[in-house]
């Protein structure tokens, strides 16, 4: 694992098989150095064609990478296990085409893809976030929410913000009490993984 906020240098896109781009406390829109470093080292990836996976922070720099728009959620943080929709366009997606309809997730952020890079593919949307799943190309794919996350983490992510969603007219009482598992989306990032010849994660 690199932590570019630390300072890490990113290895050369050719020099790799495949990358997840994680979540970060970070704001897109604060167009911090190191930030913008990495949406430049996506932009040399796409041009290889490399795999990329995009999680939350990971999934609005792939997008402001890209040249998509990125700023706050129009009403605020959406935060805990929601329910996403399947588009049409996921019926000839290869990985999102197995997903059911509608699935759970969990999610937790305050930014969100607002305008989507040209050429990009929507493929699962919820009722706050229309920009939830894309897919960019042929080996690139993000997830506004956060497929690694299990109901736990969840929790302890509301807990931790439960003074702020508060402050912003949210319930974080019904929101710890309506989180659930959700196995479709821990397992996208796995198939993923298996579909472009990683090592499962």
């Amino acid at each position: 694992m690199i932590d570019v906020q630390a300072g890490e240098a990113l290895p050369a896109p050719n020099e790799v098989a495949g990358a997840l781009i994680t979540g970060s406390a970070a704001m897109v829109t604060e167009r911090a150095p190191w930030s913008e470093r990495t949406a430049g080292w996506i932009r040399d990836a796409m041009d290889l064609e490399l795999p990329l996976f995009g999680v939350c922070y990971g999934h609005q720099l792939m997008s402001h990478a890209l040249g998509g728009r990125v700023d706050y959620l129009p009403g605020g943080r959406e935060i805990g296990t929601v329910s996403l929709n399947m588009l049409d366009t996921a019926k000839s997606d290869p990985l999102a085409s197995a997903l059911p309809t509608t699935f759970r997730a969990h999610a937790t952020h305050e930014q969100s893809v607002l305008e989507l890079p040209q050429g990009t593919t929507v493929l699962a949307s919820s009722d706050r976030d229309p920009n939830h799943l894309v897919r960019y190309g042929r080996n690139a794919m993000s997830a506004q929410f956060h497929p690694e996350f299990n109901a736990d983490v969840m929790r302890a992510y509301i807990h931790r913000k439960q003074h702020d969603m508060k402050r912003e007219g949210f319930d974080p009482h019904h929101t710890f009490r309506q989180v659930a598992p959700t196995p479709l989306a821990r397992r996208l990032f796995r198939q993923f993984s298996r579909h472009h010849g990683l090592a499962a994660s």
